[in-house]
């Protein structure tokens, strides 16, 4: 029982981290844009949104597939639980461009070159998308928690 407790804990925490931080980076390239040397808080909010992702991943997965919550057919048999899964691949789809350009402009940076920072504009619509999915995904997690959505699959 406290496993499980300590598990949803977690899950919570890496999802409003992940909101706040992912909120933060999209603040963050906004001024980019205006000021292209303004990277640290961009690089900041970055690394509290990637530790988020493991911390609500890593326990999202151990609370879906361990022995600690409701069980796998609780899960994959609840509609909302598939919705919030199809969200967060969402998620995972859009930040593959933002991750990539921010690890080559942290490449970049630390080499001394020059960083490319125009693409911060088309960043901030990619990071307002994440964010309204973000949004979402309590939502999700509130429907599913209440049995909202679930059905046997026969």
């Amino acid at each position: 029982m406290v496993s499980a407790a300590l598990l949803s804990t977690l899950h919570l925490l890496g999802l409003t981290t992940g909101l706040s931080s992912v909120y933060a980076r999209g603040r963050a390239l906004r001024a980019l844009v205006t000021d292209p040397t303004r990277l640290a808080p961009v690089f900041f909010a970055d690394n509290w949104w990637g530790l988020s992702a493991i911390l609500s991943i890593g326990s999202g997965l151990a609370r879906a597939l361990g022995p600690f919550e409701k069980g796998q057919g609780f899960y994959l048999n609840n509609h909302a639980f598939l919705v919030k899964m199809g969200a967060l691949g969402a998620v995972m789809l859009l930040e593959l461009w933002p991750m990539v350009t921010l690890i080559r402009w942290r490449m970049h940076q630390a080499r001394g070159r020059q960083v490319d920072t125009s693409p911060a504009r088309a960043l901030v619509r990619v990071n307002d998308a994440e964010v309204v999915l973000m949004l979402a995904l309590p939502v999700l997690a509130s429907l599913m928690a209440r049995g909202i959505g679930f059905t046997w699959f026969a």
